[in-house]
């Protein structure tokens, strides 16, 4: 099974696997429903969401690359579904850079917000 990177030793990553007493840590993805009904919101939402191309699907596991919006860097954002904690497991990095000035967290929470308003 495929599982998410971990975030770099810089403030540009946010991650449900990360430990929670840290700056980089994000509450998973929950989930209610057929483990693949969830997959299919989490495309949906995705693919709702500007300059997003799905670059891995495998099983349980997605991973997106998202280009930002003005200087067009490209971020990595990971997913991974654990049928046991019914939880979808997200991570959101920049390439490049030191600082993402917040974006990261935001995306996930609007992909949160997304997946909410699909139940």
């Amino acid at each position: 099974m495929t599982t998410i990177m971990s975030c770099p030793d810089k403030p540009n990553c946010v991650s449900s696997t990360a430990p929670r007493d840290g700056s980089h840590f994000i509450e998973p993805l929950q989930y209610e429903g057929e483990d693949h009904a969830a997959l299919d919101r989490l495309r949906a939402v995705m693919k709702g969401l500007p300059r997003v191309k799905l670059v891995d699907d495998e099983g349980y596991f997605l991973r997106y690359e998202v280009r930002t919006r003005i200087l067009r860097f490209v971020d990595d954002v990971e997913f991974c579904l654990d049928p046991g904690r019914r939880v979808i497991d997200v991570r959101s990095a920049s390439r490049v850079g030191h600082s993402d000035m917040g974006v990261n967290r935001k995306r996930v929470e609007e992909i949160r917000a997304g997946l909410d308003a699909a139940k």
